[in-house]
């Protein structure tokens, strides 16, 4: 095992928590801090825990309804007037619904704006493809200035929004609305624009972002007992991406494997092919979505069927090594 402190328990008996949740803490903690951070949201205060912020700092607080391209933009006003705003929605809504106000009120005149979308993934499972915002991360990675962060459980998202809010930029955070496991402890680093070695290996480098960095260790854990050694980089920072550490594992193994709970097009995977063929080329497995939408069913569901679950991520990296 690498130096970063794993749940020892996460592997066998995780404990099961929303990432969402831990958003909502950091919020509040954010804002117990600094009094320049205001929360607004498009009428979803509850379901992305922007309560918590409102009920602690209610003239802090502002409910902008269902209007999602007002909500980036009265919050790049407040931004240039001072402010650390957080919003708040659906990320099937913001950014899937609001994209061009984000880029032109924030994201082009470098305010920090700090976008949260929440039920992003699949695991929002029974709404449906709808509200399956899949193609989040490859969007906002494209726009100028934006930092994207995906963490893999409520304890690191707690910790980022800490983090972003004593840095303020433009920024993208991923959060999912189903309980998942947690696999960092209170010791666990974050810092932005950095990636962290989980495990490490010899044979193939697993690089994990947002909840599926679980199901990676599961994978590598599986790998493991058939005589494979898989090291497992989790990249909660997919922009900046931490070249230099991703690079380090693959010049190492001298193969990549990249799963997101996102578009394999354009996202996570999509920022490691294009790492690798500028600075090391190498052949790059990507899981993820392939080039379709979700579809109504338990996450546990869809998550077997969209082969994204530590065992089927394993069958796809051993059969990969074999035709090699």
């Amino acid at each position: 095992m690498s130096g970063y402190p794993i749940d020892p328990h996460a592997l066998t008996e995780p404990t099961l928590e929303p990432i969402r949740f831990g958003f909502g803490r950091g919020l509040l903690a954010a804002g117990e801090a600094d009094e320049r951070v205001v929360a607004l949201c498009a009428d979803l205060t509850e379901s992305t825990q922007m309560h918590l912020f409102k009920n602690r700092f209610p003239d802090r607080f502002v409910e902008v309804g269902i209007a999602e391209q007002n909500l980036v933009t009265v919050a790049a006003g407040m931004a240039h007037a001072g402010k650390i705003p957080f919003t708040s929605s659906y990320a099937a809504f913001s950014p899937g619904r609001n994209w061009e106000q984000i880029k032109t009120t924030a994201s082009l005149n470098r305010q920090p704006v700090i976008i949260v979308g929440s039920h992003a993934g699949i695991n929002v499972g029974f709404d449906g493809a709808t509200h399956q915002m899949l193609e989040d991360i490859a969007i906002m990675r494209v726009m100028p200035n934006m930092r994207v962060i995906a963490p893999c459980d409520s304890l690191e998202a707690e910790r980022a929004t800490v983090a972003i809010a004593a840095d303020p930029a433009p920024t993208y955070l991923r959060v999912a609305r189903d309980k998942t496991p947690i696999i960092s402890t209170a010791d666990s680093p974050f810092e932005i624009g950095k990636a962290y070695v989980l495990t490490e290996g010899k044979d193939v480098s697993l690089i994990a972002t947002g909840t599926m960095t679980y199901h990676a260790l599961v994978a590598a854990s599986l790998l493991d007992s058939r005589g494979i050694s898989v090291e497992v980089v989790h990249v909660p920072t997919i922009k900046p991406l931490d070249e230099e550490r991703v690079l380090a594992s693959i010049r190492k193994t001298g193969r990549a494997v990249t799963v997101e709970e996102a578009q394999a097009v354009g996202g996570l995977g999509g920022a490691i092919c294009e790492l690798t063929a500028r600075e090391h080329p190498v052949k790059v497995q990507r899981l993820g979505m392939q080039d379709r939408y979700g579809e109504t069913g338990s996450p546990s569901e869809l998550l077997e069927k969209f082969r994204l679950t530590g065992k089927y991520i394993a069958e796809d990296i051993e059969r990969a090594l074999a035709s090699q």
